[in-house]
């Protein structure tokens, strides 16, 4: 006999039982054999962006199942994403089955079903790239399960689960991040340490072009900046934390992209600073600044704009040439050769979307004492990236100069 739900229900034909989006919150359903089970997307952000990795099905209060009865082949995973804006006719999603890798139960007892992924592997990411808005957007993510054999509790008989609901999407480390919005209307997202007392110092992470709103587009989600790559993830993980002393990270997303107008976002980036400055105990004297692509010229702007302000500095990739001929530089070389605050640049030679040489190493010849990282390419553990992603080092503390990292470099600089 077919059963046929809605369209946010599921589906179930024979042997087989496949679910797909339904309304959260359904009740376990224990008369019989057969029962509903939601499940979570748990996802990680990668340093080429966020993947979703693994699923939840959670049974834990279905009682204790049987590890032996889980196989890659008890359940299958389809995966369909699509833009939540209007593309201009640009494929960014897709609408593929997710190989499951393993099977197993976690320490709760739910069914935990891991998915292929890895850098550069397509079908598992959970934002598209729009190249009629140079942004990133998060997609509309649908997943489907379907059950192909039945799970055995350790007590009782085969399982045969009658519906999937999905749930949200987990990621740890970006959901450690608050959602704020300051007073002139910038969203920003906000970690702060919890086992440190006193003051402590905070990073300001600013984020490249592709992580900005479209506002024409009604979209500013304050979530691609921590899931287009690990710039400010980096900064709270346990080894950034243990460096610092603990540290506060803040992560502005600007409703276009810095370079449109750095000279009137800077006030509005500096007003979220004194927003933490008032709400956490950040220590004045410990406040750094870094960021890549269009982040990069916003940290070299805002240690222009306001010197007195930050301990030291960090621009990944960024832009201080003219952004079209004819067009004045982005910062002149008179601004560049009056930083006062201590800078390290990191860039790579093989970026071919901001000139290396004419835009870091330029800076770097001016700025009075800078440091300079310059990588040949950008690789990974095997993984080849493009040579523009060089906050991929930054994030993971790998440039070094005489010894000294830069993160540790960081945490010793005081103003």
């Amino acid at each position: 006999m077919d059963t046929v739900f809605s369209r946010r229900s599921a589906l179930v034909t024979g042997a087989g039982l496949t679910a797909g989006l339904a309304l959260p919150g359904v009740a376990l359903a224990t008369g019989d054999d057969r029962v509903d089970v939601s499940f979570t997307l748990d996802a990680e952000t990668l340093d080429g962006g966020e993947q979703v990795t693994s699923i939840t099905l959670h049974t834990a209060r279905l009682g204790p199942i049987d590890p032996a009865s889980l196989t890659t082949g008890t359940f299958r995973v389809h995966a369909e994403a699509t833009s939540p804006i209007d593309t201009g006719g640009q494929d960014v999603g897709y609408d593929l089955d997710r190989p499951v890798t393993a099977a197993r139960l976690d320490p709760r007892g739910d069914i935990v079903l891991e998915l292929s992924h890895g850098e550069g592997q397509t079908g598992g990411g959970t934002l598209g790239y729009l190249d009629s808005r140079s942004r990133n957007v998060r997609l509309d993510l649908r997943y489907t399960v379907t059950q192909t054999a039945p799970v055995r509790p350790r007590y009782g008989r085969p399982v045969t689960f009658t519906r999937f609901t999905q749930g949200r999407l987990a990621n740890p480390e970006v959901d450690a991040f608050g959602h704020h919005t300051s007073r002139s209307g910038m969203k920003y997202r906000l970690y702060s340490p919890t086992a440190h007392r006193g003051r402590r110092p905070l990073v300001v992470w600013l984020h490249g072009g592709g992580e900005g709103a479209s506002l024409p587009d009604g979209y500013y989600d304050n979530e691609t900046t921590l899931r287009a790559n690990r710039g400010a993830l980096g900064f709270a993980t346990r080894e950034a934390q243990a460096i610092f002393g603990g540290a506060h990270v803040v992560a502005p997303q600007s409703t276009s992209a810095w370079m449109d107008d750095g000279p009137r976002f800077a006030p509005l980036i500096r007003e979220i600073i004194r927003e933490v400055q008032r709400s956490r105990p950040v220590d004045p004297g410990r406040v750094y600044v870094a960021g890549c692509s269009n982040g990069g010229y916003m940290t070299l702007k805002m240690t222009t704009t306001y010197p007195a302000t930050f301990a030291a500095s960090v621009p990944v990739c960024g832009v201080v040439t003219a952004r079209k001929a004819g067009d004045p530089p982005l910062l002149p070389d008179a601004e560049l050769a009056a930083i006062s605050t201590p800078t390290w640049l990191v860039t790579s030679r093989d970026d071919d979307t901001v000139d290396p040489v004419a835009n870091t190493v330029h800076a770097h010849e001016l700025i009075p004492r800078s440091a300079m990282t310059l990588y040949d390419q950008v690789v990974r553990n095997g993984h080849r990236f493009p040579g523009h992603w060089s906050w991929i080092y930054v994030a993971r503390n790998d440039p070094s100069i005489g010894g000294t990292h830069l993160w540790q470099w960081l945490a010793r600089n005081r103003r």
